[in-house]
């Protein structure tokens, strides 16, 4: 019988594969740690799970802890709380920190109504049947702008982060949601869900330059190179 792989822990593993390419500065674009999931809550209401927590300290205990970590993420309360539970975890293990703070490009920026939104997706069977129909071009614009658009405005902001310069080595740790992470996998890496399957909590997308361009990697494959205007 197959065993479920620990959340965070394909991450870690991609972390390492892409600090073995002596990269000095890595951005993770992650999904948050373990969440609920009541129902009589707006969905960006629901807070992480004490797995959840748990989970999230775990993970930054187990960075490399020659890694100097900055955070940033998504405003709703999860994306927040992972965030700065992966930076006290690496503190707690003996790494160094600078800070955490809210981003609105790490957010859900790309629904622009909400409810129109949850009914398409009620509509088309889930989620990835919807996500599905978006990349396709099939989703009105006036309920989620372009998904190449989106995911080119994830990434810019992401490549800015890598313009900082530092001493040591150094990881910015962007934490978003799993739509975002579905639209950076299927528009950018050409990987859909349908081939390499959900994105689990802690997953992550590690974004570097190396020899003068910029790259993206996932934890399924060899590393893409972007070009993001």
């Amino acid at each position: 019988m197959a065993t479920e792989t620990k959340p965070g822990a394909e991450t870690l593993r991609l972390i390492e594969d892409v600090l073995a390419k002596d990269i000095r500065h890595v951005v993770l674009i992650m999904r948050h740690s373990a969440r609920e999931f009541a129902p009589d809550k707006h969905d960006l209401l629901n807070p992480l799970t004490d797995e959840g927590r748990e989970l999230a300290l775990d993970l930054g205990e187990r960075l490399p802890k020659s890694l100097l970590l900055r955070g940033y993420a998504s405003p709703a309360g999860r994306c927040v709380e992972t965030a700065e539970l992966i930076l006290q975890g690496h503190e707690r293990g003996g790494g160094q920190i600078t800070r955490s703070r809210p981003a609105e490009a790490l957010g859900v920026f790309y629904i622009l109504d909400q409810m129109r939104m949850y009914k398409a997706m009620q509509a088309a069977g889930g989620q990835e049947p919807l996500l599905e129909e978006w990349f396709r071009g099939n989703v009105a614009d006036d309920i989620l702008i372009p998904a190449d658009l989106a995911a080119r405005l994830v990434v810019a902001f992401a490549a800015r982060k890598l313009q900082a310069t530092s001493l040591e080595p150094r990881l910015d740790v962007l934490v978003s949601h799993d739509m975002t992470l579905y639209t950076l996998k299927d528009r950018l890496l050409r990987q859909p869900a349908s081939e390499h399957g959900g994105v689990n909590f802690l997953d992550g997308l590690a974004l570097y330059y190396l020899e003068g361009g910029l790259w993206m990697q996932s934890h399924h494959g060899d590393a893409v190179p972007l070009a993001i205007d």
